[in-house]
């Protein structure tokens, strides 16, 4: 008799993959160091660039992409699982080509992953797999629910800022990483400078090169001054990639992005994943 894991894989192979896309999860050791909204603007720049975006909010505690994208959404991909919509029904065009998976503050995602919610699940994730980039923002800490999106996304990015708290908090957030990951980028929000952001960094560099292991690397994709746009902007609930094109953080978010487009092509060969992939691993993990 076949097992439920035997045949959710045979769900899996019936689904259509398209390997080049890239699973990013996008996290952080504390909240209110930005994190939601570096993950909106990135998002935003990526498809600025011509990249086909998907945005999940796996903020299982605090969703709130649905608000810094000014959209209303009615369901999320719990309403999905549940058996009450199909998954293009709870996806938010935000503009062609980027659109916005909602997510629900306090939902726990495993009430619903039983094998018959994810087999029709399964069967709908081919309307995500012609996008470049499916860019997951998760809850803040290392949470067992964080830590399952993480394991299975292609890439991780820790965002910090110059805090005392908020350094220590990454790096314990990093530490937890590096037992299943051989490397790990941080962007720095929130910075006076690029100085204190290289000097932020080092700092977490040289403690990480001590007490992890020696085939671990830790990479600064960049830093995002601190600038009252982004404040201005979130207060309006605006992008400030989309507002305010050619200011300076406008300028650092682009330049992570043409970052992370150019390590999608080196790694496109080797890219194993699909959003079936990816979500199998999720629930896998719960």
């Amino acid at each position: 008799m076949k097992t439920q894991a035997d045949k959710l894989k045979e769900l899996i192979k019936t689904t259509p993959k398209k390997l080049s896309t890239r699973v990013i999860a996008i996290t952080s050791g504390k909240g209110g160091v930005g994190k939601s909204t570096i993950s909106a603007n990135l998002g935003y720049a990526l498809h600025s660039l011509g990249f086909k975006v998907a945005l999940f909010d796996a903020d299982i505690g605090l969703a709130n992409l649905d608000v810094l994208l000014r959209v209303n959404a009615k369901k999320n991909i719990f309403n999905v699982l549940k058996g009450e919509c199909e998954l293009k029904d709870v996806a938010v065009e935000i503009e062609k080509g980027f659109v916005l998976i909602p997510g629900e503050s306090g939902e726990d995602i495993i009430k619903y992953a039983n094998e018959a919610n994810l087999g029709n699940f399964f069967t709908q994730l081919d309307f995500l797999e012609d996008f470049d980039f499916f860019i997951i923002d998760t809850s803040a800490g290392i949470d067992k629910r964080v830590q399952v999106f993480l394991e299975g996304a292609d890439d991780v990015l820790v965002v910090t800022v110059p805090e005392p708290a908020a350094i220590t908090d990454a790096y314990a957030m990093i530490k937890v990483i590096s037992e299943k990951r051989e490397l790990i980028y941080m962007i720095l929000n929130e910075t006076a400078s690029e100085k204190e952001a290289k000097n932020v960094f080092q700092t977490i560099f040289n403690v990480a090169k001590k007490n992890i292991k020696k085939d671990f690397r830790l990479q600064m994709l960049g830093f995002i001054q601190k600038n009252k746009i982004i404040l201005n902007s979130s207060i309006k609930r605006q992008l400030f990639t989309k507002e305010y094109p050619n200011s300076t953080p406008s300028e650092q978010i682009f330049n992570i992005a043409k970052k992370i487009a150019k390590i999608s092509e080196r790694k496109v060969l080797d890219n194993k994943n699909s959003i079936a992939g990816f979500f199998k691993k999720i629930f896998s993990g719960f």
